[in-house]
């Protein structure tokens, strides 16, 4: 069979079109710098879009008080001080050029009257620092930048799926993938690459991601390249994510419902966050509400769903349509829920990979020489508990930063390197698995890892289940070797399930490695064998290649940041009840 093969050459290669991918392509672009974006669905579909509550920085335009040192203290707090602080300092002073930006490329905020932007409450935040429009805040940011991406003329092919980064003795030159629809090989040369092409959270069987995305794509990418992940089993639970109908399961209720007033119930209608945080209850941090809600289900206090109810039908009707329309459309159209009248039944769904790709504080460069991580594909903002609103501001921020050193790597280039081995390599693993014709389906081995985090690897982790979710991989994987891929009419995606499946065992197993060596519980990570937090583990846990997790320390915090952080909130009182 004779394959199709393109070859493409550009200054910087961009993976991943959602908006932190796109972000770094408008700084490249409009400082003149040649830029590729490549992405595997529509840019106008990407996972940025279902952002639904905001995006946090510290504008001051509600609570004068707010400034981007308090933002970095409850950041770095309520991330269990697994943050980098470097990180945090630079996301939370850059969030208000964040914001600029996006007014300077259209974005349409919602405002008040005198028309400083609006912001509101989310959960944990000291001060209202949340800016939105409506609470489909991520839509409109997706859609801003696709704009200002076609006013700059980027090219964005977003139908091809990369197989692997192209390596040579440490330095990046490329990436090599194919076309979903067609089949065509694409030979992408670049000086630097940027990778955006998000998280791990689809490997649970409940999750906020839709079919084929956040499937660990960029760990895999990563670390065959030669990088590392940090902190792989800190994942947060969203605490609110519907439970029916069940190909829709997960689909989020955007934490703007908690937001503006909505109320968590038990079965038996108890207003249950007063036991958990009773002077925050559903503004408290999103692992605390997960956790809660994962209690009184676990208890027999849940419905017959194994769900809870959040209720928002006491808010004036106008407050539910102007604040939260998509929620409400969304439960209309998936369910013919009124939630003006009826509450949602709701459940904990894994939401989001706080941990990510090892990268450094001031440029987010990884251990391979010319390639970045940004966006949820990174690590290094969040800590143990990301903050609603936080991971927005990261995409602009970073976005700006890393596509300006991207921009510098490449100036400086004095040679462009090539590795014919490294391109045959590529070729060799796409060939092997189009040839692949064994039994065992694709489809079905993904659900079985999704299975096995689900029960292994959920809100509540122990010795006993994560090695057991170690041992169930180990069979997993050893069938992996008798897949059969089947590509049709309909394009290659079969062959595109076998990456991803490939990358979720990777995932999986960093994640599964890492929440054996973390014996405490801290934030999103619940261990109930360990169900206390440990001052020796306030570390980053490093995953590699060779399956081995190494400890490493944290820098300490600065002290004007550190003077704001309270005291009394670093427990775990009221968390782990079982």
């Amino acid at each position: 069979m004779t394959v199709s093969e393109k070859r493409l050459a550009t200054s910087v290669l961009v993976i991943g079109a959602g908006g932190s991918g796109l972000r770094a392509a408008i700084e490249l672009a409009e400082a003149g710098v040649d830029v590729i974006v490549l992405g595997k669905r529509s840019k106008n579909d990407a996972h940025t879009s279902l952002a639904a509550g905001g995006i946090n920085a510290a504008l001051s335009t509600m609570d004068p008080e707010d400034s981007w040192q308090q933002h970095a203290a409850d950041t770095i707090k309520e991330g269990y001080f697994l943050s980098d602080p470097h990180t945090v300092q630079v996301v939370t002073e850059g969030a208000r050029r964040g914001i600029e930006d996006l007014e300077r490329y259209g974005m349409p905020f919602a405002r008040e009257a005198d028309g400083r932007i609006s912001q509101r409450f989310f959960g944990a935040h000291t001060y209202r620092r949340t800016a939105f429009a409506g609470d489909y805040t991520g839509l409109e940011i997706q859609r801003t930048l696709v704009n200002r991406a076609a006013q700059l003329g980027i090219r964005i092919l977003d139908s091809l799926y990369v197989t692997r980064l192209l390596v040579d003795d440490g330095a990046i030159f490329g990436a090599y993938g194919f076309d979903l629809e067609d089949g065509t090989r694409y030979l992408v040369h670049a000086d630097a690459v940027i990778l955006a092409a998000g998280g791990h959270n689809r490997i649970w069987r409940r999750t906020s991601s839709r079919r084929d995305e956040n499937t660990g794509d960029a760990f895999r990418l990563a670390v065959l390249a030669g990088a590392r992940l940090r902190d792989a089993e800190l994942v947060q639970f969203h605490p609110s994510g519907i439970l029916e109908p069940q190909n829709a399961a997960g689909t989020l209720i955007s934490e703007a419902a908690r937001g503006e007033g909505g109320i968590l119930r038990n079965a038996f209608g108890e207003r249950f966050m007063e036991k958990y945080d009773p002077e925050r209850r559903e503004l408290s941090t999103r692992d605390r509400v997960a956790l809660a809600a994962y209690t009184e289900i676990k208890e027999g206090r849940g419905t017959a769903n194994g769900g809870v109810w959040l209720d928002v039908s006491h808010l004036p009707r106008e407050t539910i349509m102007q604040r939260l329309p998509r929620v409400y459309q969304t439960m209309l159209e998936l369910q013919m829920l009124d939630i003006t009248v009826d509450p949602i039944e709701i459940a904990p769904t894994a939401h989001y990979s706080m941990g990510g790709v090892c990268v450094r504080p001031e440029d987010h460069r990884t251990d391979v020489e010319g390639l970045y991580a940004i966006g949820e594909a990174a690590s290094g903002l969040h800590g143990a508990n990301r903050l609603g609103g936080n991971s927005l501001i990261e995409l602009l921020v970073y976005g700006r930063i890393v596509g300006q050193a991207a921009a510098e790597y490449s100036a400086g280039l004095t040679v462009q390197r090539r590795s014919a081995a490294a391109i045959a390599e590529a070729r060799a693993e796409v060939d092997g698995l189009l040839a692949a014709d064994g039994p065992e389906n694709v489809r079905a081995l993904q659900r079985a890892i999704r299975d096995t985090m689900t029960e292994h690897a959920g809100v509540v982790r122990s010795e006993e289940g994560l090695l057991e979710g170690l041992r169930q991989l180990d069979e997993i994987e050893a069938r992996m070797a008798d897949i059969g891929v089947h590509p049709d009419v309909a394009g290659f995606h079969d062959l595109a399930h076998a990456f991803d499946l490939t990358a979720s065992a990777l995932a999986a197993r960093a994640t599964l490695r890492s929440a054996l060596e973390r014996r405490e519980t801290r934030g999103a990570h619940n261990r109930s064998d360990y169900p206390d937090l440990d001052p020796e583990l306030q570390v980053n846990l490093i995953w590699s290649i060779d399956d081995t997790v190494t400890r490493e320390a944290i820098p300490p915090v600065p002290d004007e940041i550190a003077s704001l952080i309270a005291a009394d909130e670093l427990s775990v009182a009221g968390k782990l009840l079982e």
